[in-house]
């Protein structure tokens, strides 16, 4: 007895392991902008340098960004599933989603610098923010490359 999926099961299937990868990063986005939002709110804040301030904006927009599109793609599918479109939702989702943690990857970076900043300041707290970024991106987007070349794998 075959056990091979069919394309529709397979589209499926690959819609459905987007969706879970999709809540891991939707609740770190989550978790990462009540934090950031919360801070804006303390007494503190006000007393903040401009730039540090600045720095704290630009970090909340990219995690306002990141949630957007890491949340598209389930917007999507209960707006055009009925319409047969799996197909181009699950194509375009991919990229959402690679986008949105690449803007969650800037939002954590921006995240430690602004901590980095208020802990150490200076050139320390920008090496330390040099080195997040570099992390993510090593971890998140050139170590996946390196298993490119492995066709073994089922997707």
């Amino acid at each position: 007895m075959s056990t091979a999926e069919t394309p529709a099961q397979r589209l499926a299937r690959n819609f459905s392991e987007l969706l879970q990868e999709l809540r891991v990063a939707q609740a770190g986005v989550q978790i990462l902008f009540a934090f950031l939002l919360a801070v804006a709110f303390t007494e503190a804040y006000a007393e903040q340098p401009f730039g540090l301030r600045m720095l704290h904006l630009v970090t909340v927009l990219l995690a306002t960004v990141s949630s957007a599109l890491l949340i598209a793609p389930a917007v999507w599918h209960r707006v055009l599933f009925r319409q047969g479109r799996r197909v181009d939702i699950l194509r375009r989702a991919n990229l959402f989603a690679l986008w949105g943690v690449g803007f969650l990857a800037a939002a954590m970076t921006g995240t430690v610098l602004l901590i980095a900043e208020v802990a150490v300041g200076g050139p320390v707290a920008i090496v330390i923010g040099v080195v997040a970024a570099l992390m993510f991106a090593t971890l998140w987007f050139v170590f996946p490359r390196l298993f490119d070349h492995d066709t073994g794998g089922a997707d």
